[in-house]
């Protein structure tokens, strides 16, 4: 932010229009509970009436939990999951997405790592009041971290898609559309990072795949996000990444399941052209498999740097979610894990 710009302008904006500015620096690529609770001490020493976040999904989500915790007597992770409680009263917020894909502007959910517990859970936290959506904010991005991005976008289109009811029904009709819309513009931008028309279809499929439409009459899977989230509570991996390795070894795992979903997936999606479902479902699945390499996107934790770490105790801690076609199990998790290696 500071180096391209967007910093000076910014506060250059807050401070003609009078604003008081209280800045939150240092928050990390996988935000932490004390993260959380530093900001939100330092929004009630304040006194904090309104939070701009400023850059990626990380930052976005971190500032959704300190607007709740702020409003807060008790702690929010432990009134979430052990009282079942969420918050209600909320520091109100606004966004301006500096690196897109995990579409966190669009939602009140926010996935943060809590270090104590050794857990990297979602908690619920404010909406934001509006989001800035602005494509030359986003054009300093590495081209690694826009990959990683969308594929994310991406990951979340499926998840979505193969949960329940998994007969055709609109909202994966429109939601087959924006991943075929994913992938076009991932090759793209590959081959042109300047096309600032591209960049733009990028960050509204990011926006779309957690705005809510697909989701509509949806229980949603994100059995692979449960996983990829414990990994990185266990190894601070890049997000996109580690779901790029995963997602072709539990689709590999679970697709007999829920074969004419995968098979339609493969053929609205990818282009496959197998009569046969069973085919068609796995050539689905080796379609995605092949576009992770062409992306460049890794396809073995080993690639990542990760060559050690407690894949058992990952599997066992490890959220199942009531969308997937198959309940997996400790052991069918660590499978999917020491898979990936």
């Amino acid at each position: 932010m500071k180096k391209v710009g967007i910093y000076d302008e910014i506060m250059g904006i807050l401070k003609a229009a009078d604003k008081n500015v209280t800045e939150l620096g240092g928050i990390m690529s996988n935000p932490t509970y004390t993260k959380v609770q530093e900001g939100a001490k330092l929004a009630k020493s304040n006194n904090i009436d309104f939070i701009l976040a400023v850059g990626g999904g990380s930052v976005i989500d971190c500032c959704k939990i300190v607007s709740a915790q702020a409003k807060m007597d008790e702690d929010i992770w432990e009134a979430e999951y052990t009282a079942h409680k969420n918050p209600a009263e909320f520091i109100p917020m606004g966004a301006v997405v500096t690196a897109f894909g995990t579409g966190a502007e669009m939602n009140n959910g926010a996935v943060i790592t809590n270090e104590e517990k050794m857990m990297k859970s979602p908690l619920w936290g404010a909406f934001y009041d509006f989001a800035v959506l602005d494509f030359d904010y986003t054009m300093t991005m590495p081209m690694k971290q826009v990959i990683s991005g969308s594929f994310d976008t991406l990951s979340h289109c499926m998840e979505t898609y193969f949960g329940s009811p998994r007969t055709v029904n609109l909202s994966d009709e429109i939601n087959e559309a924006v991943m075929r819309n994913v992938i076009r513009n991932m090759r793209e931008t590959l081959k042109n990072p300047d096309d600032k028309q591209v960049r733009s279809e990028l960050i509204w499929a990011a926006a779309m795949g957690e705005n809510g439409i697909l989701k509509l009459g949806k229980v949603t899977d994100f059995q692979c996000h449960m996983i990829e989230h414990q990994l990185g509570a266990y190894t601070d991996c890049n997000h996109g990444q580690g779901l790029a390795v995963i997602h072709p070894v539990p689709y590999r795992h679970i697709y007999k399941e829920n074969i004419p979903q995968f098979a339609r997936f493969a053929r609205e999606v990818w282009g496959v052209s197998a009569d046969n479902d069973d085919e068609a479902a796995l050539a689905g699945i080796e379609a995605l498999a092949d576009s992770i390499k062409e992306m460049g996107l890794p396809t073995k934790f080993s690639e990542m740097g990760i060559t050690d770490t407690d894949y058992e105790a990952i599997a066992k801690s490890s959220i199942r979610t009531g969308g997937c076609c198959k309940k997996l199990s400790d052991d069918e998790v660590l499978g999917i894990l020491n898979k990936c290696r």
